[in-house]
C-alpha cells in the first residue's frame, strides 16, 4: 500500500502559534483557512458541527455564506436537496433504551430560508434512527436504524451465550422514509441484518452452516470470534475515544452508558457489546440500485441490492443481482467469512464509503479508513478500491478467495500525517481531487490525485451545546461527522447571490 506523505506536511500539522497570548494563557492552534492553493475545486463547504444546532455553508476563505438553525444536535451527516432544503438528521434526547455515538431520531427537512418543512419521530422502544442517511433519486430518505432484539432472540439466533448481555443485541435495519409533510412518514422498502443471519456455534438452530461457504451470510459471531482478550492498553485507548466523544456531545442517549449486567472488568470486551454492528454510513448508486454500508464494529464495508421488493429483501433471491437481500460484495476483513485472518484486514474503524464512476464503465469505492489500532500505529487513509465488478454479471470472486482488490489503488495519509479515531469521511470531487474531513479535530483537507494539499480549513465554531459527561476534557476544536462540497454547478446554489456574513 502507498501512502502520499507531503513535505508540507510537516508544517501543515505545525502551525504558527499566535505571539500576542496574554501571559498565562495556553497557546491555541490557529483556525480557519490554513493552506489556500491554485486548483482547489470551486463551490462552498457544507459543515454541522457536533455540538451546535446550526448547519453552516463556507466559502474557500472559510468565511459562512449562509447557515441554517435547529434545535438539535446533529446525529450525522446532512444533505442538501437540489432545491437548496436541507435534510439534517438530529439527536432526539428521550432515547430510554439505545445510547451511542451518532444516536438520532429525528428527521429534520428545512427550506432555503430555515423554515422547518418536516420534523419525523423515528425512536421507540424497539428501534431508534443513528449516523447517516441517503437521499434517494424519488425523494424518499434511506436511513440506517438500530433494531433492538432480547438476548433470547439473540441466542436463538445463534450468537454465543457468554457474550450475550441481558439488554441482548442491536441489529441493522435499513428503513427507506417516504416523507409525509410536516411530520410523517411511509416504510417504502426495508432490509433487515437479521434476515441474512449464518453461525456455526449451534447445529441445532436453522441458521447453522459453514460459514466460508457463504459469503453472502453475516456471521453473528463475526464481531468478536478468534479475537484475543482486549489488552489494559487497549482498554485505556478506548475509554479516552469515549471521554472524547463526550466531549463532542456525541455519546446521547439512554442515561446509563455502564450495562447493569456488565462486570466494569468486561467493559470494551470483544463480544460484549448490544451494539455489535455500529453501521455508521449508507450510500446509494442511482444507476445500479446498489448500497454501500460501512460496518466498522466488522471492519468491513458491504454493498447490498435495492432494486429488491419488500419480500425479496428478505431472502436470497430476486432483484436485479439475482441474490436478493443477501450480501453481494463485502471488504475489509476476510477473517469474517473464513477467507483469510487478522494479518489480512485491511480496514480499521472506516468512515464514509462513497461510489466513483470511471471511464469505461468502471466502478470504485472512497472511503476514511480511520486506523484505530492499526498494528503498525494509530493513523488515518483515504483509500480507492477498484472493485471487481462487471455491470452485467456484478461482483466477481475468485470461490474460497477473498473479494478483491488485494490493495487500493489510490490513498493518502500517514502516521502523523491524518487521524481521526472516530467520525469522518471523504469525498472525490468533479475535477478529480479529493476533500477529506478529519472529524474530531474539525480539520477539512483538499489534496489533488498527486497528494498535494491545496486547501486546508480547521473549524473554529465547537458549538454551544454541553459535553454529554462532567468528566469530558476541553475541547480546542470544532469536530465535525463529515463535510460536504456543494459544487458551483449545484442547483441548489446556482443563480444565487452568496455573501460572507
Amino acid at each position: 500500500m502507498q501512502f502520499f506523505q507531503l513535505t508540507i506536511a510537516c508544517l501543515l500539522l505545525s502551525p504558527a502559534l499566535p505571539q500576542d497570548l496574554p501571559t498565562g494563557e495556553e497557546p491555541r492552534e490557529e483556525v480557519g483557512v490554513l493552506v489556500h492553493a491554485e486548483g482547489i475545486q470551486d463551490g462552498y463547504t457544507l459543515i454541522a458541527p457536533l455540538r451546535s444546532r446550526e448547519t453552516f455553508l463556507i466559502d474557500s476563505q472559510g468565511r459562512m455564506v449562509h447557515a441554517w438553525g435547529s434545535e438539535l444536535a446533529p446525529s450525522g451527516p446532512v444533505y442538501l436537496r437540489e432545491n437548496g432544503n436541507l435534510v439534517r438528521p438530529g439527536r432526539h434526547e428521550d432515547n430510554k433504551r439505545f445510547r451511542g455515538g451518532g444516536i438520532g431520531g429525528r428527521l429534520q427537512e428545512f427550506d432555503w430560508d430555515g423554515v422547518m418543512l418536516w420534523d419525523y419521530l423515528m425512536v421507540d422502544d424497539g428501534s431508534t434512527q443513528h449516523h447517516d442517511l441517503a437521499l434517494m433519486p424519488n425523494g424518499n430518505i434511506m436511513t440506517i436504524n438500530w433494531t433492538h432484539k432480547t438476548a433470547e432472540e439473540a441466542i436463538a439466533a445463534g450468537r454465543d451465550p457468554e457474550v450475550v448481555l441481558e439488554k441482548g443485541l442491536w441489529s441493522l435495519s435499513l428503513l427507506e422514509i417516504r416523507p409525509e409533510y410536516p411530520d410523517g412518514g411511509e416504510v417504502a422498502w426495508e432490509w433487515h441484518a437479521w434476515d441474512h443471519l449464518i453461525q456455526d456455534f449451534d447445529d441445532s438452530l436453522a441458521s447453522f452452516g459453514s460459514i466460508p461457504d457463504h459469503p453472502e451470510r453475516i456471521d453473528i459471531n463475526g464481531d468478536f470470534r478468534d479475537r484475543l482478550p482486549m489488552t489494559e492498553a487497549e482498554r485505556k485507548k478506548m475509554e479516552e475515544i469515549e471521554r472524547q466523544m463526550a466531549a463532542l456531545g456525541y455519546a446521547g442517549g439512554a442515561d446509563d452508558d455502564e450495562d447493569e449486567d456488565e462486570e466494569p472488568s468486561q467493559r470494551f470486551e470483544r463480544g460484549k457489546q448490544s451494539d455489535w454492528l455500529h453501521t455508521n454510513s449508507v450510500c446509494h448508486h442511482e444507476e445500479l440500485d446498489l448500497l454501500v454500508l460501512s460496518t466498522p464494529h466488522m471492519n468491513e464495508v458491504w454493498v447490498i441490492d435495492r432494486s429488491t421488493s419488500k419480500a425479496e429483501a428478505k431472502g436470497g433471491r430476486g432483484g436485479r443481482w439475482g441474490k436478493g437481500g443477501d450480501l453481494l460484495y463485502r471488504w475489509g476483513n476476510p477473517r469474517n467469512y473464513g477467507a483469510g485472518t487478522d494479518a489480512d484486514r485491511a480496514l480499521w474503524y472506516q468512515h464514509d464509503p462513497t461510489w466513483i464512476d470511471t471511464e469505461g464503465g468502471g466502478l470504485n469505492i472512497l472511503m476514511y479508513n480511520n486506523g484505530r489500532g492499526r498494528p503498525e500505529g494509530d493513523f488515518s487513509t483515504v483509500i480507492e478500491l477498484v472493485l471487481p465488478f462487471d455491470r452485467k454479471t456484478g461482483f466477481e470472486r475468485e470461490p474460497g478467495k477473498p473479494f478483491g482488490p488485494l490493495e487500493p489503488a489510490w490513498s493518502w495519509g500517514a502516521e502523523g500525517l491524518l487521524f481521526s479515531p472516530f467520525i469522518s469521511g471523504s469525498q472525490r470531487l468533479s475535477n478529480g481531487n479529493t476533500l477529506i474531513c478529519e472529524g474530531a479535530p474539525g480539520r477539512l483537507i483538499e489534496v489533488t490525485s498527486a497528494g498535494e494539499v491545496v486547501w486546508e480549513f480547521k473549524n473554529d465554531v465547537i458549538g454551544e451545546l454541553a459535553p454529554t459527561s462532567d468528566i469530558a476534557p476541553p475541547v480546542q476544536g470544532g469536530a465535525m461527522f463529515r463535510a460536504t462540497r456543494i459544487e458551483a454547478n449545484h442547483p441548489a446554489i446556482e443563480g444565487r447571490e452568496l455573501e460572507p456574513f
